[in-house]
Order: C-alpha cells, then structure tokens, then sequence
C-alpha cells in the first residue's frame, strides 16, 4: 500500500474490519471485506473504505481494483446502531464515502454472492462491474427500519433499472436475485457460485490488456455525462475522443493492429 498523507494515512494504520491486498505482478488489487459470516460495515470502516481507494488511486502498481469479501455473504448491510450514535455530520458523508469507487480512475469490480443489503449493496452499485452468482440477494432494506438508502443506492439504481423498479426494490424491501439482477442489467455476469472468483479473475486480466488512458477516459466520460443531455454527451465524447488521439496507446494500438499483433500500452 502506498503510504497516504495527513487524515488519510492515520486511517489506514489499523483497518476496521477489511483487508488490502496488492498483487503487482498482476496489476490488482483487493478491497477484501472481512468481518464473516455477514461483514457488516462499521462506521469507521466507511471512512477507512474511502481513504483506501485514494490510496489505490494514486499506487502505480495497480490497475484495477476488485472488492470481495471473505465467506458466503458479501456484505448484510452496515452497522445498524451505529447509526443513531453517528452525529448529523458523519451521516452526511455516508453517500460521499461510498461513492469512493466511482471516484477512482481505475476499473473497479464488485464480486457479490450470498447476502448483499444496503451499503453492501450501494458500495457494490457504485463499483464499475458487478458479477453476481446464484446464490447472491440483493437489497436495499432500509424501509423496515423506518428509513431510505442513505448512501446513492436508491439513485444509483433508478439509474440502472428505472424508477418502477427501483420503487418495488427500495419500497416494498424486496430481495432481487443475482439471476435477476443480470437480467435487469445491473450485474455484468451471474455465474456459478464456485465459479466466482474465476469470473473475477478473467474480467480482471480482459480489463488489464486495454490502455489505461482510454479506460480512465471513458469511465469519466461516462460517470461525468449519465445526467447530460445527449447533444452535451456527444460532444464531449468528442472532445476525449480528440485528446486521445494524440496519445502514445492509440498510435499502438492503430500499429499492433496493422502490424497484427498484441498492443503494449503504457498509459500514456
């Protein structure tokens, strides 16, 4: 890990509650969710969550970025207590911490199975791929406390799937399956429960044999145009488009594939 400065790095010293592991030789690295058999997400960890995506952001030796947990449930939620001991002001950087793997330039996956409610849920929506298995339930179960996501998960969705959908998932509390959930386009995959971290593993390498200058373009690109009109989205498209072709990867990319070859993209 790359030391962080000033808040940052005193947040990383002691992890609440997950891992970091980074792999150079494959150009990944992973946010590992480790409270089993539920990973409940503590407030601190939130916090921690976020300054360890910046960390990630700025380590050289990582491409993407992938976030799993240990067990058979991703994550049932956050530390439910914790909230009404938490002041208004925490509270209101819960969606702002969450939404640390948008943030991040880098491809970032969610791996989910088993249980995956609330802010495991939102943290896996603001993920740039979700792969599902069989055995994965989403949710966002808030109303039977007396409350909404809190955290972009009700937005993120409407996104995704609409607003019908999203009022039957946030209003009536409902549980979708991974099956579902890749049926309505929210996860990329549903695979095999014992085939999870396989899925993950290709969709990492696939990731990693494109230029990272263009990848980090269009995730921007297209985090920075969901609300744009389309005459606006097509222009700025146009505007990366023309910034990209001076770049040294797309003249490789232009000769590997004249030259029938493998590109070596250098980010650059």
């Amino acid at each position: 890990m790359t030391e962080l400065s000033h808040h940052g790095q005193a947040q990383l010293q002691a992890l609440d509650g997950f891992t970091v592991e980074v792999d150079a030789e494959r150009e990944r690295a992973d946010i590992i969710l480790g409270r089993p058999p539920f990973n409940i997400v503590s407030m601190p960890q939130r916090d921690q969550l976020c300054a360890v995506f910046e960390a990630l952001e700025r380590d050289e030796r990582v491409r993407v970025i992938v976030l799993r947990a240990q067990g058979e449930h991703f994550s049932s939620g956050g530390d439910i207590k914790g909230f009404l001991e938490a002041s208004p002001e925490h509270v209101s950087k819960l969606a702002w911490n969450v939404a640390a793997p948008a943030r991040c330039s880098k491809p970032v996956i969610a791996a989910n199975r088993g249980f995956c409610f609330g802010v495991g849920f939102e943290l896996s929506l603001a993920c740039d791929f979700r792969i599902a298995t069989v055995t994965t339930q989403y949710a966002l179960p808030e109303q039977k406390l007396g409350q909404i996501p809190g955290s972009g998960g009700s937005a993120r969705l409407q996104k995704m799937v609409g607003i019908g959908r999203t009022k039957d998932i946030v209003m009536r509390s409902r549980r979708i399956s991974g099956q579902q959930a890749y049926d309505w386009g929210i996860a990329v995959d549903c695979v095999a429960d014992a085939a999870l971290e396989a899925a993950t593993d290709a969709l990492v390498d696939e990731l990693r044999a494109f230029s990272p200058l263009a990848q980090r373009t269009a995730k921007k690109l297209l985090n920075d145009t969901e609300d744009s009109p389309l005459s606006i989205a097509i222009e700025l498209e146009g505007h990366c488009y023309s910034r990209l072709r001076s770049s040294d990867d797309f003249r490789e990319g232009v000769e590997a594939f004249h030259g029938k070859r493998k590109p070596g993209f250098r980010g650059s």
